[in-house]
């Protein structure tokens, strides 16, 4: 039994989930909320987090680093000049998940994330 495991691998292999990640990551940025099962929800959460505190930083480092992350140009340019800037004066907790239904096909709990602002 793995201890002290930081993630969830989600039945996939490292590229899998990382590409996984960085493409619900851009979809949240792009639409602003995603709904998708309640693991991946909080596992992407984490990921928001972070790249939204780094936002908040504004420099051109954090800049270069949040677009080598997200797949679309867009997306971080909407992220520092939109996203950002909204949740300046919040110290953390820029996300919510809020269970939705349960999926009919596979009985799959999903939930809502959205940015809180």
């Amino acid at each position: 039994m793995p201890h002290q495991v930081a993630n969830k691998r989600l039945s996939r292999t490292d590229g899998h989930r990382k590409a996984l990640l960085r493409n619900l990551a851009t979809s949240f940025f792009k639409h602003e909320k995603i709904e998708t099962t309640s693991t991946k929800a909080k596992e992407i959460s984490k990921v928001v987090e972070r790249l939204i505190t780094q936002a908040r930083r504004g420099d051109l480092h954090s800049r270069r680093l949040a677009a080598a992350y997200l797949t679309e140009e867009a997306v971080a340019k909407k992220l520092f000049d939109q996203i950002a800037p909204a949740l300046k004066d919040k110290p953390g907790g820029y996300t919510r998940i809020t269970k939705t239904r349960v999926r009919p096909g596979d009985a799959a709990e999903l939930s809502l994330l959205e940015l809180v602002k």
